[in-house]
């Protein structure tokens, strides 16, 4: 379900420079074992199915947390404070170690990033995409207000 509200959202908000970038890992209950070339093969004739493709950017697939986890990862788990405090059962659902109270929880955890490259929110894997969205409008509306400022200032220089 989420995939196609992504769809959505990026259909609906990309023309506001806003831009969602996926990364498929399969460290959750091991819901992604496929290869990098079977992931959207998976996408479209599986789940969400349907002849679904994503209108957003999947890269290639990695781990997310633990030893091996992508440096971005890292970089925006630091930048924004835990979801929670609870990682579900780790004895049979989550596939890496160390375990961290910063780790993403689940499949789909979101990060906001501004386009000066900074991490701005972190939302829970259950948080409704239509929440998600009035915080990616919020963010967008304060940031289109900055910028008139900013020009404002340059124009009385």
């Amino acid at each position: 379900m989420q995939y196609l509200e992504l769809n959505a959202l990026q259909e609906e908000l990309g023309n506001n420079g806003f831009v969602i970038l996926g990364f498929p890992s399969n460290q959750f209950g091991l819901q992604e074992p496929g290869s990098n070339e079977e992931i959207p093969k998976g996408l479209k004739y599986v789940r969400p199915g349907g002849g679904f493709t994503p209108n957003f950017q999947l890269f290639e697939k990695g781990d997310i947390n633990g030893k091996k986890e992508q440096k971005i990862y890292t970089f925006l788990k630091n930048s924004c404070p835990p979801v929670g405090d609870i990682l579900g059962n780790p004895l049979n659902r989550l596939f890496w170690e160390p375990l961290k109270i910063n780790d993403v929880k689940w499949n789909f955890e979101k990060f906001l990033v501004g386009p000066d490259g900074r991490p701005v929110k972190r939302w829970h894997p259950r948080t409704p995409v239509p929440q998600v969205k009035r915080d990616v409008l919020a963010y967008l509306k304060s940031q289109s207000g900055l910028q008139r400022i900013l020009m404002m200032g340059r124009d009385q220089n």
